[in-house]
Parts: C-alpha cells; structure tokens; sequence
C-alpha cells in the first residue's frame, strides 16, 4: 500500500482545532463537516478527541458523524476495552491508544492483550509520542522513563501500527525529526504501518517520509494553508 497523506481533525469543546505542543490553542477550523469537505479526496483521516484524552469529556456525536462521512481512525481517551468498542461501533475503522498502553515502566501488557484479543490487533494503532526523547502520556503531561526505540518492537504483537509523535516541535512549523521517524521505521517489519506527526511542515516533508514507506498526518501545516490540499491530493 502507498503511503498515506492523513489530514488531522482533532476536537475540543465541539470544535475543531490547531494545539501547539498539546497545551496552546492555537487556532480554530471551520465546522467539522466542513473540514471533512474541505479534506474530500484524502482516503483516510485522523480523528483526536482532545476532551476524551485529557479525560474531560468526549465529542461522541461528532466522531460519530465524522466516521459516517468518511474513513476515520480515531483516538483519544481509549482507557478500556469498551471505550475502544464503542469507538468502533460509531464507525471508526482503526483505534489509536496512547496512554493506557504504557505505565510507568514499560508496556502495559495486560491491557494490551485484553484489547487485542477482542477486537483484533489489525484494528489497533499504538501512540508513541515523544518529547524529549522520552515517551509522553496524559494528552502529553507525564513523561515515562523509556523511549519509542526502546519500545517498539515489544508492542508488535499488539498491534498493526503506530502513530509516532515528535512532540517537541508539534504545531511549531520547523519541520521535523525524519532521523527518529527513519530509525523507527528501520525498527518495524513491513507488516506494520507508520504514521509520522508533529512538525511535518513542507512538500519535502511529505516526499522524504512517503519515500522510506511512513504515512503522514497533517495538522497546523494544512490550517495556515503552508500546505495546499490541491498539492497533497496530487501526490496521492
């Protein structure tokens, strides 16, 4: 499968919006069935509920509507097996957990198995967002004391991919760390899907991480029109 260009929806308090760095809000979309408009021609897009991440409550209709308008992973606050299900059960065809697959130490195991064994590893999309080289959880609040190198590949089996974040330069537009997000590749076995975020800003971006086979999920770059839907629909 080619790599894929995923325009980013992320919603907090019914709206559509642009974080820096998880914390700033930076701007704010248009509607999110004029988002999902203006995204037409994109074969998949990102969904993030910030509310169900930083546990304050959750944008279910709109998710709900989203997934019924087009192909959606979502993720955010996917603390259960249920909270996954029910996910699914709106329409969204993958779930992206961060969070709950992690504690202190390492991979939580027992969560891990659990989800995989009822609703399939194919439809599991682990988070590992970085800062600091250090695996961030919490709507990236709490750091943990280990890195996606060291991690990766002992989540394999739980899943059918990973959305890696480089939170240190998420919404800054200053591009990149394709070094880590090459590494990591290097670290997945071809069954295995790639998603690079945070800081992915130009045309180059796209191309450098497409040629290593890493799909690409944009947010702040395509809001500030620094990059050009027309442009990314025609490299797909």
């Amino acid at each position: 499968m080619s790599s894929l260009i995923l325009p980013c929806i992320d919603l907090m308090d019914g709206k559509v919006v642009q974080l820096v760095q998880g914390k700033e809000k930076a701007l704010e979309g248009d509607a999110p069935l004029v988002m999902l408009e203006k995204f037409a021609g994109f074969p998949e897009i990102q969904v993030i509920d910030l509310d169900a991440a930083l546990g304050r409550g959750a944008n279910d209709a709109i998710v709900e509507t989203l997934c019924a308008n087009a192909r959606c992973r979502v993720g955010g606050g996917v603390r259960s097996v249920h909270r996954a299900q029910t996910l699914l059960d709106q329409g969204a065809c993958k779930i992206i957990v961060g969070t709950s697959a992690f504690t202190a130490t390492g991979p939580n195991k027992p969560f891990l198995e659990d989800l995989a064994a009822k609703i399939g590893p194919e439809r599991i999309l682990l988070a590992l967002d970085s800062k600091n080289g250090r695996i961030v959880i919490k709507g990236w609040q709490e750091a943990t004391n280990f890195t996606a190198e060291e991690i990766i590949n002992s989540l394999e089996p739980y899943c059918r991919g990973f959305l890696c974040t480089y939170v240190d330069k998420e919404g800054m537009m200053q591009g990149t760390d394709i070094g880590w997000f090459t590494r990591l590749r290097a670290a997945l076995p071809e069954t295995h899907e790639l998603t690079a975020a945070g800081g992915v800003t130009t045309l180059d971006d796209v191309r450098a991480l497409r040629s290593i086979n890493i799909h690409t999920a944009l947010g702040m770059a395509i809001y500030t029109g620094r990059l050009d839907l027309a442009e990314l629909r025609a490299m797909l």
